[in-house]
């Protein structure tokens, strides 16, 4: 089913009047047409995309702050994705205090959430696809990966929930990262069966590790409206390093510009028009790789959860290719439309919707289903753990809210000095008010390798963690980023210079107010081990009965360390 123009714009009126409590003078609603020009995107040139990613397992709609803290160093410094509040909406000409200010940063995030709503979700996401297929009869929905993990739906089902709604959803392509954590046998079984008939799973990068062959396809051709067009597949290049590597021992990953290369000319060769890269690189090595792969029109990148208004356009020696991003948990929906004539594209048009659950009904047949599948789970997901007086978000370079819940719950229940979190980028947001439930919770943990743990290291073991993680995310060669955010601690405070190089980075670690000794021990709790037969009682497990007997969270600390050298960064809130 495909909606009309008018049914869409009666929808959009209907969902307005039935209960968005909206007091706010800018509020979708109370602007006349507001909803039409948010969502109405004429149709442009013969060729196009959809395209979401990073949606993390979240069916249904949430909250999700945008960071406060997204720093570039290098060649990077003061460049999209690296800019945050003002300076992001100045550079992308966005009205502060209007709901896409909203949607692209954190800037008054609770009053702002109160005032729009929730975001995305399964059943308001299928209802704006067939909103702008009905337009586009011939677009392809692309999925950027990060699909099957992130909430606890996903978990207990083994997938099988994200891989159902998207095939409903009616995605036509999808690469990976995340989806690896379910191990290499459950991806095999999913494309080969589920999969099978619906959708491809592309990935010119996992080869096999004895003859490097390749595991998945590396790329799909076919005909939009007479337009040969290609859709190339880059799975995350750091899987194996990121996440436990046996769960993937026999496939190797890895950026291989060389392999892509020849991808892209072996496509042209068979004469396609228009060369798409599905990729979740992450936007800064989708940048460096645009300079230097020709041939690629468009990168419709993920795995960073950069949210940006517009592309950014890339010179290279064959011309230049777009880059762009679509943040994550279903919060945005990009379109992607290109004018294709005489053999080469002409010209594009490009828009990243946020997607507003209060605004966008939800789409009954997608609903049902969501319905179903959490019907089994509905007493277990909707347990009250405690109440929360601050608001609990995660997305930064450094500490959340959240993630200072988790390591004040491990230092407490696990006796330890300090604590290493990881620095994940999935995790929904919480109001103040809210209630915090099992889902929640499993919202920011719910990984097949959740054991925790409680390790000595000395000061020295310490830092070289610290400076092994900074490396990987400030490194100035995009490269040797792997597109995270910081190790979270807690417990220790420290200062960090981004801007310096490996082993100078992480400065004045203290305890209790006394320095961090190289050759004294301390005992670190931590959780998400990638190393093999690690045992720990569940994340989730430690910190719900911490939350059980703590009954209302307020007054969190967040432990952000001391910036040295990034005075002025327009990555950073002033």
């Amino acid at each position: 089913m495909s909606l009309s123009r008018r049914e869409f714009m009666q929808l959009l009126a209907a969902a307005s009047a039935a209960g968005m409590a909206l007091d706010h003078r800018d509020a979708l609603a109370a602007s006349a047409g507001a909803g039409e020009r948010l969502y109405d995107v004429p149709s442009f040139g013969n060729v196009s995309f959809l395209h979401f990613t990073d949606c993390h397992a979240q069916l249904t709609p949430v909250y999700f702050r945008e960071p406060s803290m997204n720093l570039g160093v290098g060649g990077a410094t003061g460049k999209a994705p690296h800019l945050v509040g003002e300076a992001l909406l100045k550079h992308f000409k966005i009205r502060p205090g209007t709901a896409q200010a909203h949607a692209f940063s954190y800037l008054d995030f609770a009053q702002a959430a109160k005032t729009y709503g929730k975001v995305g979700g399964f059943a308001h996401l299928a209802t704006l696809v067939k909103r702008l297929r009905s337009g586009r009869p011939h677009a392809w929905l692309l999925d950027g990966g990060d699909t099957w993990q992130g909430s606890a739906t996903s978990l207990w089902t083994n997938a099988q929930d994200m891989v159902d709604a998207c095939k409903k959803l009616g995605v036509d392509i999808m690469t990976s990262h995340w989806e690896h954590t379910f191990g290499a046998k459950r991806v095999q079984e999913i494309v080969e069966k589920d999969l099978k008939g619906h959708m491809e799973f592309l990935a010119h990068n996992i080869k096999t590790t004895d003859f490097e062959d390749l595991v998945f396809k590396p790329y799909t051709i076919r005909e939009m409206n007479g337009v040969p067009v290609a859709v190339i597949g880059q799975a995350f290049p750091y899987t194996p390093i990121a996440n436990p590597r046996y769960m993937v021992p026999d496939w190797t990953f890895g950026i291989q510009e060389d392999h892509l290369q020849k991808m892209v000319d072996e496509v042209r060769g068979k004469g396609a028009q228009v060369v798409v890269l599905l990729s979740h690189n992450g936007m800064d090595v989708d940048l460096k790789l645009a300079s230097r792969v020709s041939g690629i029109d468009a990168i419709l990148g993920g795995h960073t959860h950069d949210g940006m208004p517009a592309p950014t356009v890339v010179k290279n020696p064959g011309g230049q290719t777009l880059v762009t991003n679509a943040g994550s948990n279903t919060k945005f929906l990009g379109v992607l439309d290109f004018d294709v004539r005489g053999g080469k594209v002409q010209g594009y048009q490009y828009k990243l919707m946020p997607i507003f659950a209060n605004l966008l009904p939800a789409d009954a047949d997608m609903q049902a289903f969501i319905d179903g599948v959490r019907a089994p789970y509905k007493a277990k997901l909707e347990e009250k753990l405690a109440v929360t007086e601050d608001l609990l978000y995660r997305r930064g370079n450094f500490n959340g809210s959240w993630d200072q819940v988790i390591c004040d719950a491990l230092i407490d229940v696990k006796g330890a000095d300090l604590c290493f979190s990881p620095g994940v980028r999935w995790g929904t947001s919480l109001l103040p008010g809210d209630t915090i439930t099992m889902e929640a919770l499993m919202d920011q943990t719910a990984i097949t390798y959740p054991s925790t743990t409680l390790n000595e290291f000395t000061g020295a073991q310490i830092k070289d963690i610290l400076e092994d993680v900074a490396d990987n995310i400030f490194n100035p060669d995009p490269y040797y980023q792997q597109g995270g955010d910081m190790v979270r601690v807690g417990g220790m405070q420290y200062a960090i210079a981004p801007n310096e190089r490996m082993g100078q980075r992480i400065q004045n670690m203290r305890l209790k107010g006394k320095p961090v000794e190289a050759d004294k021990t301390y005992k670190v709790a931590g959780w998400a081990s990638v190393q093999e037969g690690v045992k720990g009682e569940p994340v989730w497990d430690v910190v719900a009965g911490h939350l059980r007997a703590r009954k209302v969270v307020k007054g969190v600390k967040i432990n952000t360390p001391t910036l040295v050298g990034m005075k002025g960064n327009p990555g950073m809130a002033a």
